[in-house]
């Protein structure tokens, strides 16, 4: 153990607790000591002096966890308190798949407009430095980092069409990329099932994470595929891995669709091998058997083109809403799909039901409800869709290369987002699930493994040089959880609970969640990526 011991005062004394300080090494007894954002000193602290000391006795004490895909960067605008990522133990996350809070303009502001009113929130700036300054001003409670999305860029230089770009505007959408970078982010991301990412081809996705790699950044991706294609969605990806010559995050990891369980073997296959010919690749995932998305992403790509406006009327036409539904029909596994959320109250009032269930309610084949209340809500239903299997999950999250999300924004039980009535548990329970769940009953891994997986993983993997780590000098975001008791309570039926047993938060050196009960600490930062 390090330990810098002097007469100094600290500001703060978390002593005495089961150090798992983020290697995956088994825990010590220490005492760590805090003076301003800093750990200041790991040890046997009893003779110090401190303005707080809070004695942990059997709690085990690790570096705040790290959301690789945390969904925040407007949430973080509007309820800043961000309590489903703090009672997490959540202290930073990254976010920004395939689009981005920056940079910006008018035609994106127009697609997001209806969430935009519904909240209140008002975009004033237009690039991520202005974002930044923003979110500094807000005062978050935990630390953001962002990508710049692939799609965000070719939005604003090529509008919503599906369309390829010419060298001009590549070079143009270069040219936001690298600003971005520059301005702090930690590299690009895509967003390949979603619209208008899907519309890029895998050159224009290899030019843009060129320059990501020019900075030292990374290349993050929702893949094309994640069921039958998936094989061709990975191959993509670690084509652009070597081209780019980019470290790539494949984001929440899955193999979906009743007739793909089983094939999580042959995706750990490919991955190893890619690692194992020279590719940086390593992935993350939320432990749920349910995905969740927009209820818009089953609507055929061909139908997204022009943004949401457009498809809108092209739903409202009889002949290609027809076309629409003959393509969504033999796909569609409605008794799977679960309603979470909506803007329209008309749509709100079938939350909570399957989307053969709201059929029903509306006297329409799920095909047509599906079309229909995307048009209602102008493509702002949110769903869960139960495609995965438990053995594919376990398997995926035991690979040492796997760590953690929750791939939702945060949230409260009370507050402007507790409107909503619904969310996935994953937006409140993923570390809880991960540490009490698969860690402590289901052994799938050692306590400190599972540390390890939401702390120096994704802290290596954003080249965080001052986090995900209990060292001398390195930032003072911790968390306090009980081994014993730390579990999951949110459920599909219930999702918005906090876990138990996470009684304490520290984020820069303040505590947020002080035996249980929240501060008003929110000291959360901006953080910006440095070449």
């Amino acid at each position: 153990m390090i330990a810098l011991l002097c007469a100094a005062v600290f500001d703060l004394i978390l002593s005495g607790g089961r150090v798992m300080d983020g290697t995956g090494a088994p825990w010590f007894r220490a005492d760590v000591g805090i003076r301003a954002d800093t750990i200041a000193a790991i040890g046997d602290l009893s003779q110090n002096k401190a303005r707080r000391r809070v004695r942990l006795g059997d709690l085990a004490l690790s570096p705040g966890f790290i959301d690789l895909l945390g969904q925040s960067e407007l949430n973080a605008l509007i309820d800043p308190r961000e309590e489903s990522k703090v009672r997490q133990g959540i202290s930073t996350e990254l976010t920004g798949e395939g689009i981005s809070p920056a940079p910006t303009n008018a035609a994106w502001i127009h697609e997001q407009e209806p969430w935009l009113r519904k909240y209140r929130l008002k975009i004033d700036w237009t690039d991520l430095s202005g974002y930044f300054r923003r979110l500094q001003k807000a005062r978050p409670s935990i630390n953001e980092a962002l990508l710049v999305g692939a799609g965000q860029v070719r939005g604003i230089v090529l509008g919503f069409k599906d369309v390829q770009p010419d060298d001009k505007q590549l070079a143009r959408m270069q040219k936001l990329v690298d600003a971005a970078m520059r301005q702090g982010a930690f590299g690009v991301s895509s967003g390949l099932i979603y619209q208008p990412g899907s519309f890029a081809r895998t050159p224009e996705l290899i030019a843009l994470a060129k320059i990501a790699a020019k900075h030292g950044g990374i290349y993050a991706t929702h893949i094309r595929s994640e069921s039958k294609k998936i094989a061709d969605a990975l191959e993509e990806a670690f084509t652009i891995a070597r081209e780019a010559r980019v470290p790539v995050e494949i984001w929440h990891l899955k193999i979906s669709g009743r007739a793909n369980w089983g094939r999580m073997k042959e995706v750990i296959g490919r991955i190893e091998a890619a690692r194992a010919a020279g590719l940086d690749v390593t992935a993350d995932m939320y432990p749920w058997i349910a995905s969740a998305n927009g209820l818009d992403a089953s609507i055929p790509d061909w139908a997204h083109e022009g943004g949401v406006d457009a498809m809108v009327a092209r739903i409202r036409d009889p002949a290609q809403r027809a076309k629409m539904i003959r393509e969504i029909d033999p796909e569609l596994h409605a008794e799977d799909i679960l309603l979470l959320s909506a803007v329209n109250p008309e749509v709100k009032k079938l939350v909570g039901k399957r989307l053969d269930a709201a059929a029903r309610d509306l006297g329409k084949t799920p095909a047509e409800a599906l079309v229909d209340l995307v048009a209602m809500d102008r493509a702002n239903v949110g769903v869960a869709r139960f495609g995965m299997s438990e053995e594919d999950v376990r398997l995926g999250l035991s690979q040492p290369w796997v760590a953690m999300d929750t791939d939702y924004g945060a949230m409260a039980i009370d507050g402007p987002f507790a409107a909503e009535g619904s969310a996935h548990p994953r937006a409140f329970a993923s570390t809880a699930r991960i540490l009490g769940h698969y860690a402590r009953d289901e052994r799938l891994f050692s306590m400190e493994e599972a540390v390890r997986k939401m702390t120096s993983l994704p802290a290596r993997r954003l080249g965080l040089q001052d986090r995900g780590l209990i060292r001398v000098g390195m930032k003072a975001d911790l968390v306090a959880f009980d081994p014993a008791t730390v579990r999951d309570t949110a459920t599909f039926e219930k999702p918005m609970a906090y876990p138990e047993g996470i009684p304490y938060v520290v984020v820069n050196g303040k505590i947020v969640l002080d035996n249980g009960k929240r501060t008003k600490e929110r000291p959360g930062r901006p953080l910006r990526h440095l070449p």
